[in-house]
């Protein structure tokens, strides 16, 4: 018997956490495990750990399968991460980052920023045929109008999958700096300004008030 210590991290952004149910498939160069289902409820932040009990070694764990099924209302879940650690103590990451919603089944490859060239699998060289269709059924692009760059073939953003869609914490913050820049540039006469400038250094003046406050310090 091979044991598995599993642990699942879920971000900490509001309601990333799910009461939904989570399960786990270990998939090894040698085999794979079964389904084994976690009884916890995923909270925000939290990182939460079970074993995964199999009846042989599986080897090199290369990819995890994250289940996800409503017992009775959709609550959606934000996995950061998963670590294995094997019988002989080897760690395995997986960085996940993204949501799980409905019933569905998520394949993650373990993080150590393999090539194509480095897939000897077949089952690792199939997960990236299927993530590419993937994408390209995710990412097809339009034409808007003659002469107009192309865009993507959606009626509305909420067609996409929330994974590609703009976070609603990213929206809030970015929002939130521009209503800053504007509050900064109005109490710096910069805003509702009557007259032209008189020289270069009463510009320079107004906008050294609000230097180095960028977007990506507010975000």
């Amino acid at each position: 018997m091979a044991v598995y210590k599993v642990t699942v991290a879920t971000g900490d952004m509001v309601e990333a956490g799910t009461n939904n149910s989570i399960s786990i498939t270990l998939v090894g160069s040698y085999g794979e495990s079964r389904q084994t289902t976690s009884s916890f409820v995923f909270l925000p932040g939290k990182e939460k750990s079970l074993s995964v009990h199999c009846g042989q070694d599986l080897g090199p764990i290369v990819l995890i399968r994250l289940h996800k099924w409503r017992l009775f209302l959709e609550d959606a879940w934000f996995c950061k991460d998963v670590r294995v650690t094997a019988p002989n103590g080897t760690l395995y990451r997986f960085p996940c980052y993204q949501w799980l919603e409905g019933v569905t089944t998520v394949e993650v490859r373990e993080g150590s920023g393999k090539k194509l060239m480095d897939d000897k699998l077949e089952i690792l060289k199939e997960h990236r045929r299927r993530e590419l269709a993937a994408r390209q059924e995710a990412y097809r692009w339009k034409n808007f109008a003659q002469g107009w760059p192309r865009c993507l073939s959606v009626d509305s953003i909420f067609d996409l999958d929330s994974n590609i869609q703009f976070s609603c914490i990213r929206a809030n913050n970015f929002t939130g700096f521009l209503i800053f820049q504007g509050a900064s540039h109005f109490l710096s006469g910069f805003l509702l300004r009557r007259t032209s400038w008189n020289s270069l250094d009463e510009m320079r003046t107004i906008f050294s008030r609000t230097q180095g406050r960028d977007i990506g310090e507010c975000l």
